[in-house]
Protein backbone atom coordinates (compact mmCIF):
# COMPACT_ATOMS: atom_id res chain seq x y z
CA UNK A 1 0.00 0.00 0.00
CA UNK A 2 1.03 3.68 -1.01
CA UNK A 3 2.37 5.79 2.19
CA UNK A 4 -0.51 8.56 2.85
CA UNK A 5 1.14 10.99 5.11
CA UNK A 6 3.93 13.29 4.79
CA UNK A 7 4.22 17.38 4.34
CA UNK A 8 1.87 19.66 3.05
CA UNK A 9 1.61 21.66 0.38
CA UNK A 10 -1.38 24.61 0.52
CA UNK A 11 -2.30 25.53 -2.67
CA UNK A 12 -4.25 28.72 -1.95
CA UNK A 13 -6.74 28.83 -5.63
CA UNK A 14 -9.79 27.15 -6.65
CA UNK A 15 -9.95 25.54 -10.43
CA UNK A 16 -7.05 24.15 -10.41
CA UNK A 17 -7.27 22.34 -13.89
CA UNK A 18 -5.38 19.49 -15.19
CA UNK A 19 -3.58 21.63 -17.67
CA UNK A 20 -2.03 22.70 -14.64
CA UNK A 21 -1.01 20.06 -12.99
CA UNK A 22 0.29 18.22 -15.86
CA UNK A 23 0.94 20.27 -18.94
CA UNK A 24 -0.57 18.60 -22.59
CA UNK A 25 2.47 18.44 -24.15
CA UNK A 26 4.14 15.87 -21.69
CA UNK A 27 1.04 13.58 -22.29
CA UNK A 28 3.23 11.97 -25.13
CA UNK A 29 5.21 10.25 -22.56
CA UNK A 30 5.02 6.55 -21.89
CA UNK A 31 6.28 6.18 -18.12
CA UNK A 32 5.31 7.83 -15.25
CA UNK A 33 8.93 8.82 -14.24
CA UNK A 34 9.03 11.09 -17.10
CA UNK A 35 6.21 13.08 -15.71
CA UNK A 36 7.86 13.75 -12.61
CA UNK A 37 9.53 17.53 -12.92
CA UNK A 38 7.02 18.78 -15.02
CA UNK A 39 4.28 18.48 -11.81
CA UNK A 40 2.40 21.99 -11.49
CA UNK A 41 4.88 23.63 -14.35
CA UNK A 42 2.16 25.93 -15.56
CA UNK A 43 0.91 26.71 -12.54
CA UNK A 44 -0.31 29.95 -11.72
CA UNK A 45 0.14 31.08 -8.25
CA UNK A 46 1.26 34.18 -6.32
CA UNK A 47 3.95 32.81 -4.13
CA UNK A 48 4.29 29.68 -5.53
CA UNK A 49 7.79 28.12 -7.16
CA UNK A 50 8.09 24.95 -8.49
CA UNK A 51 10.35 23.90 -5.20
CA UNK A 52 7.91 24.02 -2.79
CA UNK A 53 6.92 20.51 -4.34
CA UNK A 54 9.84 18.58 -3.30
CA UNK A 55 9.49 16.67 -0.29
CA UNK A 56 5.34 17.39 0.07
CA UNK A 57 3.19 14.11 0.19
CA UNK A 58 -0.18 15.97 0.36
CA UNK A 59 -1.75 19.24 -1.26
CA UNK A 60 -4.76 21.22 0.29
CA UNK A 61 -6.03 23.45 -2.12
CA UNK A 62 -9.75 24.97 -2.77
CA UNK A 63 -12.41 23.66 -4.74
CA UNK A 64 -12.72 22.17 -8.27
CA UNK A 65 -9.40 20.50 -8.52
CA UNK A 66 -8.62 18.77 -11.24
CA UNK A 67 -11.26 20.65 -13.37
CA UNK A 68 -10.41 20.45 -17.45
CA UNK A 69 -9.42 17.64 -19.64
CA UNK A 70 -9.54 14.31 -18.23
CA UNK A 71 -6.53 12.49 -18.22
CA UNK A 72 -4.31 9.77 -16.21
CA UNK A 73 -1.81 11.54 -16.41
CA UNK A 74 -2.54 14.29 -13.57
CA UNK A 75 -3.06 11.92 -10.95
CA UNK A 76 0.46 10.06 -12.31
CA UNK A 77 2.07 13.05 -11.89
CA UNK A 78 1.35 13.45 -8.55
CA UNK A 79 1.86 9.89 -7.23
CA UNK A 80 4.90 10.00 -8.90
CA UNK A 81 6.35 12.76 -6.80
CA UNK A 82 5.42 11.29 -3.98
CA UNK A 83 1.76 13.05 -3.84
CA UNK A 84 -0.93 10.12 -3.01
CA UNK A 85 -3.45 12.61 -1.03
CA UNK A 86 -5.19 15.60 -2.09
CA UNK A 87 -7.38 17.41 0.21
CA UNK A 88 -10.07 20.38 -1.24
CA UNK A 89 -13.71 21.84 -1.04
CA UNK A 90 -14.57 19.71 -4.39
CA UNK A 91 -12.71 17.74 -7.10
CA UNK A 92 -13.86 17.38 -11.23
CA UNK A 93 -15.64 14.28 -10.77
CA UNK A 94 -13.22 12.24 -13.49
CA UNK A 95 -10.25 13.68 -11.86
CA UNK A 96 -11.50 12.26 -8.45
CA UNK A 97 -11.93 8.69 -9.77
CA UNK A 98 -8.93 8.63 -11.43
CA UNK A 99 -7.21 9.31 -7.92
CA UNK A 100 -9.05 6.32 -6.48
CA UNK A 101 -8.35 4.37 -9.80
CA UNK A 102 -4.71 4.91 -9.10
CA UNK A 103 -4.92 3.76 -4.94
CA UNK A 104 -5.06 7.78 -4.34
CA UNK A 105 -6.85 9.97 -1.90
CA UNK A 106 -9.23 12.91 -3.01
CA UNK A 107 -10.58 13.71 0.04
CA UNK A 108 -13.44 16.13 0.06
CA UNK A 109 -14.04 18.58 3.25
CA UNK A 110 -16.71 21.30 3.48
CA UNK A 111 -15.57 24.86 2.33
CA UNK A 112 -15.45 25.69 6.28
CA UNK A 113 -13.18 23.19 7.14
CA UNK A 114 -10.82 24.00 4.28
CA UNK A 115 -10.75 27.57 4.90
CA UNK A 116 -9.90 26.76 8.70
CA UNK A 117 -6.74 24.60 7.52
CA UNK A 118 -5.44 27.71 5.65
CA UNK A 119 -5.93 30.09 8.27
CA UNK A 120 -4.40 27.48 11.18
CA UNK A 121 -1.73 25.94 9.10
CA UNK A 122 -0.31 27.71 5.28
CA UNK A 123 2.86 29.02 5.70
CA UNK A 124 4.32 26.74 8.81
CA UNK A 125 6.02 23.69 8.36
CA UNK A 126 3.00 20.62 8.74
CA UNK A 127 2.58 17.53 8.53
CA UNK A 128 -0.28 15.21 7.62
CA UNK A 129 -1.33 11.30 7.92
CA UNK A 130 -4.29 9.87 6.83
CA UNK A 131 -5.81 7.11 9.23
CA UNK A 132 -6.89 4.85 5.79
CA UNK A 133 -9.48 2.52 8.29
CA UNK A 134 -10.34 5.57 10.25
CA UNK A 135 -11.04 7.80 7.80
CA UNK A 136 -8.95 10.52 9.59
CA UNK A 137 -6.67 13.11 9.10
CA UNK A 138 -4.43 13.97 11.63
CA UNK A 139 -2.65 16.90 11.30
CA UNK A 140 0.58 17.92 13.43
CA UNK A 141 2.40 21.42 13.54
CA UNK A 142 3.70 23.60 15.48
CA UNK A 143 4.20 20.16 18.40
CA UNK A 144 0.62 20.35 18.56
CA UNK A 145 -2.37 17.76 17.12
CA UNK A 146 -5.26 18.00 15.41
CA UNK A 147 -7.83 15.10 14.13
CA UNK A 148 -10.40 15.86 11.40
CA UNK A 149 -12.82 12.81 10.49
CA UNK A 150 -13.77 12.15 6.60
CA UNK A 151 -15.92 10.36 4.34
CA UNK A 152 -15.23 8.41 1.54
CA UNK A 153 -17.10 5.60 -0.51
CA UNK A 154 -16.48 1.53 0.78
CA UNK A 155 -15.43 1.17 -3.05
CA UNK A 156 -13.47 3.72 -2.80
CA UNK A 157 -11.66 2.92 -0.06
CA UNK A 158 -11.21 -0.40 -1.08
CA UNK A 159 -9.48 0.83 -4.55
CA UNK A 160 -6.68 2.84 -1.68
CA UNK A 161 -6.03 -0.07 -0.12
CA UNK A 162 -5.88 -2.16 -2.97
CA UNK A 163 -3.07 0.70 -4.69
CA UNK A 164 -6.34 1.14 -7.20
CA UNK A 165 -8.17 -0.68 -9.84
CA UNK A 166 -5.35 -2.88 -11.27
CA UNK A 167 -4.80 -4.24 -7.42
CA UNK A 168 -8.26 -4.63 -7.18
CA UNK A 169 -8.60 -6.51 -10.31
CA UNK A 170 -5.69 -9.07 -9.35
CA UNK A 171 -7.14 -9.78 -5.88
CA UNK A 172 -10.70 -10.58 -7.28
CA UNK A 173 -10.77 -11.66 -10.76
Amino acid sequence: MKTFSGKVLFLDRSDINTDEIIPAKYLTEITKAALKPNLLEDLVLTGFNKEDIQDKAVIVTRENFGCGSSREHAPWALEVNGINVVIAESFARIFRQNMYNCGMFAIELPKETIASLFEKYAGKEVSMEIDVDGNKIIINADGKSETINFEVGAFDQTLVKEGGWVGYADRNY
